[in-house]
């Protein structure tokens, strides 16, 4: 494969999620271009089994998309160097209200790797007990719970969107239910 080189990064905006960045790449044609970069801390998701079976997800607005989602609890890491498996666990008694003492690593993804560095761990919680949800002052959700069928159901008719939660479904539906 030919080499790519950065010659150089500039921060364009600093936000409170994301940083964004352009950098200028070196390619291999000898040319010069500018690449976007969105810098992001990292994210912990869970699929959250209850005894029943059911998954539990959380249904919210996102603003990116003007309407609700449905959604496995997910939410972003506190620094770089927060491990995952601890923002899961706080993202799924915060958002859920449920805990649990241990979590499985089912899988993780890139969300957009054209020009994001988003990485999201992908866990699987059992075993649940209740806690106290914890929502943060801007966050507004509904816990709600489906059976694997009906979410895979739900992905297949693109009702569920998105990639985070459609990777811990289908990760979770293949290997364990």
């Amino acid at each position: 494969m030919e080499q790519y080189k950065r010659l150089g990064r500039e921060l364009v905006a600093k936000g409170a999620i994301i940083d964004y960045y352009q950098d200028t790449m070196l390619i291999p044609n000898g040319n010069t271009a500018k690449w976007d970069l969105i810098d992001h801390k990292g994210a912990a998701a869970v699929v959250a089994v209850r005894e029943d079976g059911k998954i539990l997800m959380v249904r919210q607005y996102r603003n990116a998309l003007e309407r609700e989602t449905l959604e496995i609890p997910a939410g972003g890491l506190n620094g770089k160097e927060e491990p995952t498996e601890h923002a899961a666990m706080r993202e799924l008694e915060e958002e859920t209200g449920y805990q649990c003492d241990h979590l499985e690593l089912i899988n993780s993804i890139y969300t957009t790797v054209a020009f994001c560095n988003e990485k999201i761990d992908i866990y699987l919680a059992r075993n649940l007990r209740p806690g106290k949800q914890h929502l943060d002052e801007d966050e507004f959700l509904n816990v709600e719970a489906y059976s694997p069928e009906e979410l895979k159901q739900m992905i297949f008719e693109c009702k569920i969107q998105d990639s985070k939660t459609i990777c811990g479904i289908l990760t979770y539906a293949a290997r364990f239910a």
